[in-house]
């Protein structure tokens, strides 16, 4: 984070605030720069994470948590926003179980080793991403034909206009990934011994 928009000390938050820090702190072992830079605000901390948390934690959808960060990491890697990038390429990784997948979708989603159903899905939040006003008919008619619902469609789109919100914030305002990001889910955890 930049010298110009510091982040206030944890101490400081107002109580509701706090007390969500501390739980992602208990819960990630570290405080994402996110939390801090956004508290700033606290009546946009509350509106940014209501949102982001209807859209990202949302049971009735026929998007995977997954699904979900994939299509953060991919439209954050086209919107440039290295915080984004890293930080759910790091929750991609572990919900997907599988160490490569954040820095394939977000060099190249066609390469990447992914399902024909989330590349349609990724073709479709990427024209969200950069062409919007491009969206017409065939565009939904290539999800429905992979199971999508137009609720999941809705999905689909809703989290990649939120994350467009979300790249820019962190771009401008110079926020950047927490170390502990990085090595998130490349490297299995060690089973205990039995």
């Amino acid at each position: 984070m930049t010298a110009r928009y510091p982040a206030p000390e944890i101490k400081d938050l107002p109580e509701d605030i706090h007390a969500k820090v501390l739980e992602v702190q208990e819960k990630a072992g570290f405080v994402p720069n996110v939390f801090l830079a956004l508290a700033r605000r606290p009546a946009e901390w509350r509106a940014f994470f209501a949102y982001h948390d209807a859209l990202m934690l949302k049971e009735d959808s026929g998007l995977t948590k997954g699904d979900r960060e994939m299509i953060v990491t991919t439209t954050s890697a086209a919107n440039n926003c290295l915080y984004c990038v890293v930080a759910h390429g790091a929750i991609l990784r572990i919900y997907e179980k599988k160490p490569l997948v954040a820095d394939q979708v977000a060099v190249n989603y066609r390469k990447a080793d992914i399902t024909p159903r989330q590349r349609a899905m990724l073709d479709f939040a990427m024209k969200v991403c950069q062409h919007s006003d491009e969206i017409e008919e065939a565009d939904f008619a290539a999800l429905h034909a992979h199971g999508f619902s137009d609720e999941d469609i809705w999905d689909i789109a809703a989290i990649t206009a939120f994350f467009g919100l979300s790249n820019r914030m962190a771009s401008f305002s110079g926020m950047m990934p927490n170390p502990e990001f990085y090595v998130m889910g490349r490297i299995p955890k060690a089973k205990p011994a039995a």
